[in-house]
């Protein structure tokens, strides 16, 4: 299953935050097809969608679609801040 690093569920938890009116939010990461590529997108979202996998770290919730689970399975999502704020999300591999 995904993992999170520090960095990564402190600014899940901060996106989360920004989702008005839910208790429940979290960053949700889906497949999405543009053409013959496939990637990943990532959404703040209010709640998890029918069939998602939950990841509840410490409060940091990630909400990832059944094809986006098992692409992630043996991953480490990461994060860092930018100095102009944007944030960049990387992917490892567990160890």
């Amino acid at each position: 299953m995904l993992t999170l690093t520090d960095t990564a569920a402190d600014i899940v938890k901060q996106i989360a935050d920004q989702v008005p009116e839910s208790d429940g939010s979290g960053l949700r990461i889906s497949t999405a097809e543009e053409g013959a590529e496939a990637g990943l997108t990532l959404t703040a979202a209010g709640a998890p969608e029918p069939g998602d996998q939950v990841l509840d770290e410490d409060g940091a919730r990630v909400f990832l679609d059944e094809t986006a689970a098992t692409i992630l399975d043996d991953k480490v999502l990461d994060a860092e801040v930018q100095p102009d704020g944007a944030v960049t999300f990387g992917l490892g591999q567990q160890v």
